[in-house]
Order: C-alpha cells, then structure tokens, then sequence
C-alpha cells in the first residue's frame, strides 16, 4: 500500500507495542493485515488492514513478526499479521540427512527458509533451484506463506534484516565459488 506523502499521519491509530501469537490469548482482533515475509520487518510505517483502515506502526525498535503475532494499538485493539501467499520452492531430500546437506547450502547462501520435518521451503531462484536439483534436490513451485526460520539477530528484540542481492557470481571469503551474489557486510561481534 502506497501512502500519499503528504497524508496526515496524526489521524491514524498508532500500533506501539507487540504480542507473539502465543502471547495474544484470547483477544479477538479487530482486524488483520496480510504481508510477505519482507514486509513483516517493521518500526515505523504506515500499513493498511484487510477493512481498509490505515494504522501507523509506531514501535521503539524494529521487529520481525511472525504469522498471527498481533500489533496491539494504544487503544488496546489488537491487529493480528497474517503471513502472505508468496512464490516458494518446495524443496524435498533423499533422507533426512541430505535435506540436512542441502539446509546447510541454503544457509550458507544466507537465504531465509522455512525448515519442517521433510521439506524446506525458500523463495523462489533459479539459480538456487539449479544447484538444489544438481545437488539431487526435488524443487517443486508452491505459492504458500512464507514463515522463514528467525535468524540469531531477529528477535522481536532486534531485526537483523538481510538485504542480500541474489544474482551473478561471487566468491565466498573462505574460499568456496558459487554462481550466487550477496553481501557479506554483516558487522557481528563475537567478543
């Protein structure tokens, strides 16, 4: 949803605080909001519910929601996140052990993925598709939410929002080629 730059702001009902979906009880919401995945990584931004209300999200600090976490209005509404339908692979493994192998190539890639029992679920790339298949990988197109795996660094607390570029060659800085692009400019302290 695209807001005019010039929209008051004021007049909306501001979100400011958040409950995961284990903490929200049993609180009906008053109305929900469909987004990806992407766009559930939020501080501060105007966003439009499925009634067509507009409600600012007003938060102290970024936060990555997950699908039916509720964002809880000053008047005490609850809005409830629904987890959008998105182009996904559907990846499937020869045993439990190979869908182990081909998570730790999907993490090394630093892609989000939605990890289950016997499939892994990532956004849809036909160059990560092509090395998932070389590596005996079953790839299937699904169009389901997406509900990827929070990293160590995105927490309700502290997004660690990853802004990877996937696209041409790269070479990995312990030594390893990929036909893959992203940015390794992750500033981590391990003191």
């Amino acid at each position: 949803m695209k807001l005019d730059i010039r929209t008051d702001f004021t007049k909306f009902p501001r979100a400011v605080s958040v409950l995961t979906a284990g903490e929200a009880g049993a609180v009906t919401p008053y109305d929900r909001v469909v987004l990806a995945h992407d766009e559930r990584h939020l501080r501060r931004r105007a966003i439009e519910t499925s009634g067509g209300d507009k409600v600012l999200v007003d938060l102290p600090e970024p936060v990555a929601l997950g699908d039916r976490d509720r964002l809880v209005l000053e008047d005490g509404r609850h809005v409830e996140i629904i987890a959008a339908e998105e182009p996904l692979y559907d990846i499937r493994a020869l045993s439990p052990v190979h869908l182990t192998e081909l998570a730790w190539h999907i993490g090394n890639r630093h892609l989000a993925a939605s990890i289950e029992a016997n499939r892994i679920l990532i956004l849809r790339d036909h160059v990560i598709k092509a090395m998932l298949e070389g590596l005996g990988a079953t790839v299937t197109d699904v169009l389901e939410p997406f509900v990827p795996v929070r990293g160590a660094y995105s927490g309700h607390g502290h997004a660690h929002a990853e802004a990877h570029s996937h696209a041409e060659a790269h070479s990995h800085a312990h030594g390893e080629s990929h036909s893959h692009s992203h940015d390794h400019s992750h500033d981590h302290h391990h003191d």
